[in-house]
């Protein structure tokens, strides 16, 4: 038996426990997270700038976990919001039988998204999928007082009165119920807002986002609002959906014989 000292020597050395492999390349593994303050995506687009200007000829980045995904969707959430909106104005569009009277509850929503952001900022936290979440409530939230004001004038409009006439009484009318639903479900969200423990983040996240738009949303939107339908309803004044269109459903028009 020939011994293994007569044709090799065993020496101690430092490296790596694994040696991993991606494609047939070898790899080293990083783990991290974004800095206090910063999004997972502003993260992940630092490290691709950085390693874009550093890593030497032939060395590359990929991800792995959850980095993996957000990189492979790329920017969904805007996307997704936009469908949001397409949605809400096809669907007041065939409610109000115009093209130009859901631009009022549309162009409505900046005031509650800068409010958001606002907040979110004050508070330190990034604009995450919590966040994204919350605007895309916030839609619906805040197109629905829009929509308190704007069908309430389009109804007064129909029965004669003038679109500004229209708009003040709309105003005026949905002022109350508007305060009322809309503080009601700020107040909801405090304890969002203040939580601590496990999950703490995400709570305060998703609670600020909808709070700060729901804040600035229903402050400048009674006031927005009624200024909006005013434009928008003297731009589609005389105007139907359809030409020779009566405002009464034309099954209602039709006499049926048995």
């Amino acid at each position: 038996m020939v011994p293994f000292s007569a044709f090799m020597r065993i020496k101690k050395s430092q490296g790596a426990n694994e040696i991993n492999r991606y494609n047939m390349y070898t790899t080293a593994a990083i783990r991290g997270g974004a800095a206090k303050g910063y999004s997972s995506g502003e993260a992940i687009k630092a490290v691709q700038e950085v390693a874009k200007k550093t890593l030497p000829r032939g060395y590359d980045i990929d991800w792995g976990g959850l980095s993996k995904d957000e990189v492979m969707r790329g920017n969904e959430a805007l996307y997704i919001f936009i469908v949001v909106l397409i949605f809400v104005y096809f669907v007041l569009a065939a409610q109000y039988e115009s093209f130009l009277l859901p631009l009022a509850v549309i162009c409505s929503l900046p005031c509650g998204v800068f409010g958001s952001f606002l907040l979110l900022k004050f508070m330190g936290l990034a604009n995450d999928i919590y966040a994204q979440v919350g605007l895309v409530m916030l839609v619906g939230l805040l197109g629905k007082n829009a929509v308190l004001i704007v069908e309430f004038a389009v109804q007064k409009h129909r029965e004669g009165m003038t679109v500004l006439e229209a708009a003040i009484e709309g105003a005026k009318v949905r002022f109350r119920p508007i305060l009322m639903t809309s503080f009601a479900f700020i107040a909801g969200l405090i304890p969002l807002v203040m939580a601590t423990g496990p999950g703490a983040i995400g709570n305060r996240t998703i609670g600020g986002s909808a709070l700060g738009g729901m804040l600035f949303g229903t402050i400048f939107g009674v006031i927005i609002v009624p200024g909006l339908y005013f434009i928008f309803g003297k731009l589609a004044e005389g105007r139907k959906l359809i030409k020779d269109e009566h405002d009464k459903p034309l099954t209602e028009e039709n006499v049926h014989h048995a």
